[in-house]
């Protein structure tokens, strides 16, 4: 049955890797439950209910990922669309956590009709190839940021920006010790190096007081949803800020999922030679429902993780993978308090490393073009500066079509591409008024 279902032989894998895989990828990805409900929870919204509104979506969201498209990429309600839901659009402008979702839920919509119009495929496919070799390398980027802050290894400096960790500080040396122990058994070809390299950071942070055994027990039933379920208020939806709202929703979600999407399936050798995705449809399919789903139950804006990364460097290749970790995060509604044991220094060492393994495809930008080159190295370069894969996209595709404009070379921008680039500049142009401030 499962071999019929996720086809594994075909893609050169087997049930025992796929479900290590989704469980490496929840293990990278669980802080979302911790995150995202103290987040929200800022706009008044029920913090209890939002634990179980945030697994519900993931794991809704993720089966729709393995199901539709049978990718080893999970969902949840996104970093980054999870602050600008609490701060920018309800604390910044005064509007109810309600009309919020319902902003969410419009969005979730227009991206089916956009989806089954294939409008999102076409935006796809018209990414200059440059963009699509520069994507995982940003992202590659940006997961190892990630996975450096939540060591303690890189933090923040008012001074330089970023600064070097205190080395005193324990976390910095349970993830350097799992670094190391991860890449040993990676080097030396041992089955599940990810899984086991987790589970001896974590035995290492016990020791270093930094595991937090849970006083009630491990066991408890899931926070009742019913204060956040169903609750949308349609009275601003004619509203110009209502527009501004799911325009911007509808943005970054847009190009966070594309990035994420081509990232991951170009690691995990789903990019076929023209540089084409053709799950991409369904991808997207998945997509649109896990937000509109997302919005259901009480949460922001779901999108495909990146730390899905981790699960494809581990084996991950097929659906299969995202339904061990949508089953992963259910057990987790009921388990809470035993996988919030994992500290973040634990997983950080499969992050850094799955960042590594995503630049490699560095190699084949013409870096001797400069109409080439400058894009690509915003991209790269401005997804781990502005913690945001959609701004790396975003300056990408704007300097790609300028550049391309003024040494002549009209035939490399498509019809599409200029839509693009000037949705793109009035994007800016709304974010530099302040109109949302």
């Amino acid at each position: 049955m499962l071999e019929k279902l996720f086809k594994l032989r075909a893609n050169g894998t087997n049930a025992k890797t796929e479900i290590i895989a989704g469980i490496i990828t929840f293990l990278t990805m669980s802080y979302i439950l911790v995150v995202n409900p103290n987040i929200l929870g800022e706009t008044g919204m029920d913090k209890p209910a939002l634990f179980t509104a945030t697994a519900l979506a993931t794991i809704l969201g993720t089966l729709f990922m393995a199901l539709f498209a049978n990718l080893p990429i999970a969902q949840a309600p996104g970093m980054g669309l999870n602050s600008f839901f609490a701060f920018s659009v309800v604390l910044g402008l005064g509007y109810s956590w309600q009309m919020a979702l319902t902003a969410v839920f419009i969005e979730g919509i227009i991206f089916i009709v956009l989806t089954l119009f294939n409008v999102r495929e076409l935006i796809v496919k018209t990414i200059p190839q440059t963009i699509k070799e520069a994507i995982p390398v940003g992202i590659g980027l940006f997961i190892t940021l990630i996975g450096l802050k939540n060591a303690g290894i890189v933090v923040a400096d008012k001074n330089t920006f970023v600064s070097l960790g205190d080395m005193g500080d324990p976390h910095v040396w349970v993830a350097l010790i799992g670094l190391i122990f991860t890449a040993v058994l990676y080097i030396k070809n041992v089955y599940g190096s990810f899984f086991i390299g987790i589970g001896t950071a974590t035995i290492f942070a016990v020791f270093f007081g930094l595991v937090h055994f849970p006083e009630g027990g491990i066991f408890s039933l899931p926070p009742d949803i019913s204060p956040i379920l169903f609750k949308f208020d349609f009275e601003h939806i004619f509203s110009l800020n209502m527009l501004i709202v799911v325009f911007t929703f509808l943005f970054v979600n847009l190009f966070d999922t594309i990035g994420t999407l081509l990232g991951v399936a170009s690691k995990a050798g789903l990019i076929d030679k023209n540089g084409n995705f053709p799950q991409i449809k369904r991808a997207l399919f998945a997509d649109a429902l896990g937000t509109t789903v997302g919005a259901f139950v009480g949460t922001s804006t779901v999108t495909s993780y990146v730390e899905s990364a981790s699960g494809v460097a581990a084996g991950g290749r097929t659906g299969l993978t995202s339904v061990s970790t949508a089953v992963m995060f259910a057990i987790a509604l009921f388990l809470a308090p035993l996988f919030l044991m994992v500290p973040a220094a634990a997983t950080a060492p499969a992050l850094i490393i799955v960042g590594l393994f995503m630049t490699s495809s560095v190699v084949n930008i013409n870096f001797g073009d400069m109409s080439e080159s400058v894009p690509a190295f915003l991209t790269m370069v401005l997804m781990p500066f502005t913690f945001s894969i959609a701004h790396g996209i975003v300056f990408g595709m704007i300097t790609y079509v300028i550049l391309k404009s003024l040494i002549g070379k009209f035939k490399h921008i498509s019809i599409t591409m200029w839509i693009i680039f000037v949705l793109l500049l009035l994007k800016l142009v709304l974010e530099g008024s302040h109109v949302l401030r």
